[in-house]
Formats: C-alpha cells, sequence, structure tokens
C-alpha cells in the first residue's frame, strides 16, 4: 500500500526555453493524478507551475495551491484549483506545502525551485522528517546538479547516504514508484565532528 498521498512539486514560473520541460511538467501532473495522489503546488497559473496543475485538473486529480498574498495580488492565482491556501509569506507558503506533503519532487526550475527543494532536502538530512525528495531530470537538466553533489560527497561536505536522500529520475512514473519505495538512511548528520 502507498506511503504517499501527497506529493509537492516544486517547478518554474516559466515555460524553460524548450517544449520538452512542459511536456514532463504534464506527463507528472497526470501521473500524479492517476495514481490518486493529491498535488500540492505553488497555485500560480503560469509556466511549469501551471501546465503541471492543469494536467492533473484534467486527469480527475485533487490540487491544492499554496501562494503568498503578494503573489496572489499580481494575478498569478490559479483560481481553478481544488483548493487555494493564501498564506502572508514565502517562509509560510514552504511550511504549509510541507505540511499538507508526503514528498516532494523538484521539476526543472530556477533559484526558487532550487532554494525549495534544497530546504527540503536539508531538513531530511537533520532528521527533521522522513518524507522522499526528488529531482524528475526532464531532459537532463539536473545533470550538472547530480555531479555538483558527487563532488560535495568526494570532498567530505555530504555524506553518501545523505546524497543518496535525493532520487533523480527521468520519468514520472519511475519517480512516484521511487517516492513510495522510499527508506530514510539512518546516519548521523556531522561528518568528521570532533569530540565534545
Amino acid at each position: 500500500m502507498s506511503q504517499i498521498a501527497s506529493v509537492c512539486v516544486f517547478c518554474g514560473s516559466s515555460p524553460g526555453g524548450d517544449p520538452a520541460y512542459r511536456v514532463a511538467a504534464e506527463a507528472l501532473g497526470r501521473a500524479i493524478a492517476n495514481r490518486g495522489h493529491r498535488l500540492v503546488y505553488g497555485g500560480a497559473k503560469v509556466g511549469l507551475m501551471g501546465a503541471l496543475a492543469d494536467a492533473a485538473l484534467d486527469a480527475g486529480g485533487e490540487v491544492v495551491g499554496v501562494l503568498p498574498a503578494a503573489l496572489a495580488d499580481k494575478e498569478i492565482a490559479h483560481n481553478g484549483l481544488s483548493r487555494l491556501e493564501i498564506v502572508a509569506s514565502m517562509h509560510e507558503r514552504k511550511a504549509r506545502m510541507a505540511e499538507l506533503s508526503d514528498g516532494f519532487v523538484a521539476l526543472p526550475g530556477g533559484v526558487g525551485t532550487l532554494e525549495e527543494i534544497f530546504e527540503i532536502w536539508t531538513w531530511g538530512q537533520l532528521g527533521f522528517h522522513a518524507k522522499p525528495a526528488g529531482f524528475l531530470n526532464a531532459l537532463g537538466y539536473f545533470n550538472a546538479l547530480r555531479n555538483f553533489v558527487d563532488h560535495a560527497v568526494g570532498e567530505a561536505f555530504l555524506q553518501a547516504p545523505h546524497r543518496d536522500m535525493i532520487i533523480f529520475r527521468e520519468d514520472a512514473g519511475q519517480m512516484l514508484e521511487a517516492l513510495d519505495a522510499y527508506v530514510p538512511p539512518v546516519v548521523e548528520k556531522w561528518i568528521g565532528r570532533p569530540e565534545l
């Protein structure tokens, strides 16, 4: 039985430079809905965010958006969602999305997308939650990031089990299966910590 009921997706408010990014977002939205999961995302109607939400809705899925009031006021709110929650700040948005979700996926996006998924990964590394997280690597978008993470392990700034907490997949269905099969590592956070 699935341990995942709600999947949070972080992604760009831009569509990106290749139509394949939109295709990947739509495939993930449909896959989440078809598996009976609820989609939690940032609540906007633009870019990959809008494509993701529309695809999940078109497939009959439940979609919950969480949007700061300042962005809603800029008229980017998606008004066709199952539920749209307006919050006071970006910090509140991230906390609420984490509270609503059992697993997390980053689609291609910019600085905001990376900041959101990295914070979730950090919280897991610190033991604040045991929820899975991953990068849907459409068009190899995250290849350089995956190489950098391996480099951080090689330079002893990141332990291999903590690297392995983050999932990289190219296919939406495989990503959701990996989230469902995730088992968190049991490992100390600190590398080479001196005895106190």
